[in-house]
């Protein structure tokens, strides 16, 4: 994981995007510096143009949405690059880090097994996790930066209206920081999850990630 993570923030720098007024006043109220664009309104923006055949994942956060190819893949580690230079990398379905967002994920890792793993052991039970996270902003200034945030997370399966469906939900706590819920849709059969809800970072809305887009 650590050597996908590290190269997220290299593709991003690789990236070059402008701006109209618009987008500056979009960014402002995102909390975007001066120096930094609305990525993800580029992202939007350019969107539908990707090559026939290629695997993608649907990005969503709050009214922005655009389409992410795959562009690397060590087993369920991918990392998917949407245009403008907003660039997400999983972790099976969780996401791991993120570039070109107001707030970055610079890397994400578990004490123990993430229990996600298998959706299918989670109903009816719930099981703890602990979750450590480095965040920081898109200019990557250390004085932004923080690292080894601590989650105390506790996940839970349900079965839902769908005869295959199974709903996990996760509650995680860090000192702090506002609870984070986040939520996760998969498919008995294959026990693989197609559709989730995340945190990606203070202030902003969840990420949705359509695994399975049509």
């Amino acid at each position: 994981m650590r050597r996908l993570a590290c190269l997220v923030p290299l593709l991003l720098a690789g990236c070059g995007a402008t701006l109209d007024g618009t987008a500056r006043a979009v960014r402002s109220g995102l909390g975007l510096g001066d120096g930094e664009p609305d990525r993800l309104a580029i992202a939007q923006a350019e969107s539908g143009d990707e090559d026939e055949g290629a695997t993608t994942l649907r990005l969503a956060l709050g009214r922005r949405q655009a389409t992410a190819t795959l562009i690397q893949q060590l087993g369920e580690r991918r990392m998917w690059r949407a245009p403008g230079g907003v660039v997400v990398q999983t972790d099976g379905p969780r996401v791991a880090a993120t570039a070109g967002l107001p707030q970055t994920v610079m890397a994400t890792r578990f004490d123990g097994p993430d229990p996600l793993e298998d959706p299918r052991s989670l109903l009816g039970r719930s099981v703890e996790a602990r979750r450590v996270v480095d965040l920081g902003t898109p200019g990557r200034d250390p004085a932004t930066m923080r690292f080894g945030i601590a989650f105390d997370c506790r996940l839970r399966g349900f079965r839902t209206e769908d005869e295959h469906g199974i709903l996990v939900e996760e509650t995680c706590r860090a000192t702090g920081m506002r609870r984070v819920s986040n939520q996760f849709w998969a498919d008995a059969r294959t026990n693989r999850v197609g559709f989730a809800e995340q945190w990606v970072g203070p202030g902003l809305a969840p990420l949705a990630l359509d695994f399975e887009p049509e």
